[in-house]
């Protein structure tokens, strides 16, 4: 199993900056797939973005252009820059992992992080 700690939620300004840290631990996986779901009161989860092991990247049309996502394989670590947040942005962000392991596919979820931006 792989664990996942989440770090760098906060309280923010509109129009201010975060940066999520997600660090990967465990033994006997490779992560294949990083990404970051977030969830408001009363929506479902959804996709924030997401980066696949050989760089690529995929991120919702409402983060477009404000957030970035990167990873640290060597410290198996994913990273989301969020720029000029917004009110909308506000939610329980959740770092996600798809990984191979000895026994097949195993997908985990952190604890969730908070973000809260205020008007």
């Amino acid at each position: 199993q792989v664990q996942l700690v989440e770090s760098g939620g906060g309280l923010v300004q509109a129009g201010g900056s975060l940066r999520l840290s997600c660090a990967a631990s465990g033994s006997g996986f490779r992560i294949n797939v990083m990404g970051w779901y977030r969830q408001a009161p009363g929506k479902e989860r959804e996709l924030v973005a997401r980066i696949i092991s050989g760089g690529s990247t995929n991120y919702a049309d409402s983060v477009k252009g404000r957030f970035t996502i990167s990873r640290d394989n060597t410290k198996n670590t994913v990273y989301l820059q969020m720029n000029s947040l917004k009110p909308e942005d506000t939610a329980v962000y959740y770092c996600n992992a798809v990984s191979s392991t000895t026994w097949g596919t195993a997908v985990d979820w952190g604890q969730g992080t908070q973000v809260t931006v205020s008007s």
